[in-house]
């Protein structure tokens, strides 16, 4: 089976970075891809959303968030009694692996896409709702009672971050505009989509290659870790996507949610609530392991569980 096109730019920058090669990306050009593709995927999650009645929702996201609240918990158990890590930084690595990755869904639309697979549209209202939780829950877990001015600044921080300001703001503009209404500007933010996440994705894999001397000073628990727990989440995410009544492509597309782990709005929020957790772990685990791992054998496998998943249940 060939690998989703957007896939080999990220090898490709993989291998310049493991290669140390003088390849690099602009920053201004990161960032401006940055905020087309939030942009891109709240317009395309708002403009399907406007085709469902908001009261059908309700009960499939707060199924989503309750189940997806199990992640951090386990991790934060599974990183303090098995790996004997730090309370800060098992706190801190679980509330990255409870929140999700906008790039890893991303690539999983794209996957879906090049096979003929359809979803549900309302997926990326999921996406938002699933950004925060972890982290309030990884806060909790480190300080309890007393985290309650570093959580206040933790939720500004996140809330009023870029990544939920566009994600949240292109849903509401994509609702309110519909499809016909946002068609003049189809060709930006849906024709060149792919074309731009290709050139994100090989920054990100010349920034996955900067981050692998941190995994091996981590030891071999940390690196087990960050392959088995997407398994696990993804699982866990097949299995309430089923309950809910998810396509073969929305359960994908929750799968890889729940097994993706974030590296852009967690580290900024863990930063603030949990200073004392070292960084290098969790944003070692997430981008130099887990997001390289859900690309190149993650999203086939979700994709191969809900397909037989769907014949079963069928």
């Amino acid at each position: 089976m060939p690998f989703e096109p957007v896939i080999l730019f990220f090898l490709l920058g993989l291998l310049a970075g493991l290669a140390r090669s003088d390849l690099r990306i602009p920053g201004v050009l990161y960032e401006s891809l940055s905020l087309v593709l939030l942009l891109a995927i709240g317009l395309k999650g708002g403009v399907e959303l406007s085709r469902y009645a908001l009261a059908d929702l309700v009960l499939p996201a707060l199924a989503v968030i309750a189940s997806a609240a199990l992640i951090p918990l386990t991790a934060f158990a599974v990183l303090r009694r098995l790996g004997r890590l730090q309370r800060a930084d098992a706190a801190s690595i679980a509330a990255h692996y409870g929140s999700v990755s906008v790039v890893t869904f991303a690539v999983a639309a794209a996957y879906l896409g090049s096979r003929g697979e359809s979803f549900e549209g309302y997926m990326s209202v999921f996406l938002v709702l699933l950004e925060f939780p972890a982290l309030i829950i990884g806060v909790w877990l480190a300080r309890g009672s007393s985290g309650q001015s570093a959580l206040g600044r933790m939720l500004h921080e996140v809330l009023a971050g870029k990544s939920i300001v566009l994600l949240v703001g292109g849903l509401l503009i994509g609702w309110l505009a519909g499809s016909e209404g946002i068609q003049p500007l189809d060709r930006l933010f849906f024709d060149l989509f792919k074309g731009m996440l290709a050139i994100f994705l090989l920054e990100m894999g010349l920034v996955a290659a900067s981050r692998l001397d941190d995994l091996r000073r981590s030891g071999r628990f940390l690196i087990g870790f960050a392959i088995l727990m997407p398994l696990a989440a993804g699982l866990l995410g097949i299995a309430t996507a089923t309950l809910i009544g998810l396509s073969v492509g929305g359960t994908v597309l929750l799968a890889t949610l729940f097994a993706s782990a974030s590296y852009i709005a967690a580290p900024a929020a863990m930063r603030i609530a949990l200073p004392e957790a070292n960084p290098a772990l969790s944003i070692g685990s997430a981008l130099g392991v887990t997001f390289p791992f859900n690309l190149l054998a993650g999203i086939p496998t979700y994709h191969w569980l809900a397909t037989h998943t769907g014949r079963l249940i069928h």
